[in-house]
């Protein structure tokens, strides 16, 4: 028996294929402007070369992070979410048309995502969001909305520890993770601005002061990576609950949350001074532990001397990020942007490689660090500094467009 298709279900896969065309044929034409079929030009930003080379080597966004299917991932809302401040910047449609090819590959006709599960409650599913709010207001397509509130729904029940502050992930149980204070926050304070839910606000201020309030070292000021609540997992301190270091990824994730998150708070709003302390008191910890001959922070950020340790791309280009936007929204004293631009130039001469043809690569990002899970990772200095290393991992590149953004770079 042949299965029946709707004529409506027929439409939409015929919309689908030919965006898809059209996206195609834009990027072609868009690197004959730019001479990206042979040769990216080098005297455009570093933002803008950076960007090109990611679209030369993933012709279709769901291929970032080195995937063979389309997945609704917290990686591709990272980098996509950088090309859509660049297209804020330049205007370029070919940037928000390759945004946008993404979500209509992902989000089927009725608004469910593709790959998403929900009972998971996993919150590095929330972070590819941040794309749907702009396309929503574009458009108005309502597949769009569907999955905002979808994904707002998820946060309204995600399990939370006693105070309120959210689980990384169901199988997570009681714990909290820096990372997760990126994956779901500024979505959270979008929702907030965009459909006028005070309670989202407040959520999203307490997640970040309790991540403040569980891992800060009150001797650094640095952050470490993860607290259970339950003190069960074998990784936590008996008395603290923390993870036993200080992951620099972590901190990075922690940083542009903060700046991000403090876009949407209304200038009325209590949670913008107590951010902004928090935000302070960071970058002051962050700029003390900057490697002083290259400007850049290690994968363990406390323990540059130590055998292993690296100097590490994504954190780097996350507190430059983190620093500069920091400066330039006033919420950060003018020192830091020194800082910021140290940090820029160590990445530019210690981390870029540039081809013959202009493709512009990141190298030395750690591609991916957790704890607890199976196999067990125990968040020792062993475990940290022996974790697989990529070049041109989306979650270094990402920030790195962003912050040569900031720069003016």
């Amino acid at each position: 028996m042949i299965p029946k298709v709707s004529s409506k279900s027929i439409l939409y896969q015929y919309d689908m294929m030919k965006r898809s065309f059209l996206l195609i044929m834009a990027i072609f034409f868009t690197r004959l402007t730019y001479g990206q079929t042979n040769q990216i030009d080098t005297k455009l930003n570093w933002s803008e070369r950076m960007a090109l080379s990611v679209m030369k080597r993933n012709p279709e966004a769901w291929q970032i992070d080195f995937m063979d299917r389309p997945v609704w991932s917290y990686p591709q809302g990272l980098m996509l979410h950088a090309l859509e401040e660049l297209w804020r910047e330049n205007e370029d449609e070919i940037y928000y048309q390759y945004i946008k090819a993404y979500a209509d590959k992902l989000i089927d006709q009725n608004g469910q995502i593709e790959t998403y599960k929900y009972e998971t409650y996993n919150i590095d599913m929330i972070n590819s969001g941040k794309l749907l709010f702009n396309l929503y207001g574009k458009t108005n397509d309502e597949r769009y909305k569907t999955a905002i509130e979808t994904l707002r729904r998820q946060l309204k029940y995600q399990p939370r520890t006693k105070e309120g502050g959210f689980w990384h992930k169901a199988r997570y149980t009681n714990q909290m993770w820096l990372d997760g204070a990126y994956m779901g926050t500024p979505f959270l304070m979008q929702y907030a601005l965009e459909f006028d839910d005070e309670a989202a606000f407040e959520e999203g201020v307490l997640q970040l002061v309790l991540m403040e309030k569980h891992l800060r070292d009150p001797k650094t000021g640095l952050l470490y990576h993860g607290w259970d609540e339950s003190r069960f997992q074998s990784w936590s301190d008996p008395e603290t609950g923390r993870s036993p270091n200080i992951w620099g990824r972590a901190m990075g994730w922690y940083a542009m949350a903060l700046v991000d998150a403090l876009d949407y708070l209304p200038e009325e709003h209590y949670g913008r001074v107590v951010l902004g302390g928090i935000l302070q008191r960071l970058a002051t910890a962050v700029a003390t532990y900057q490697d002083e001959e290259t400007g850049l922070w290690y994968q363990v950020i406390d323990k540059g001397g130590q055998a292993g340790n690296y100097l590490e791309a994504s954190a780097s280009s996350m507190f430059v990020y983190a620093l500069a936007k920091g400066v330039n929204k006033s919420y950060l004293d003018e020192k830091f942007l020194l800082t910021a631009q140290e940090g820029f130039e160590g990445i530019l001469d210690h981390l870029i490689e540039v081809e013959a043809d202009g493709e512009v690569s990141l190298t030395q990002v750690c591609a991916v660090a957790g704890l607890g899970g199976s196999p067990y990772r125990d968040g020792t200095y062993e475990y940290y500094v022996n974790e697989k290393i990529r070049i041109n991992d989306p979650k270094g590149v990402g920030p790195f467009i962003l912050a040569a953004l900031e720069l003016g770079r």
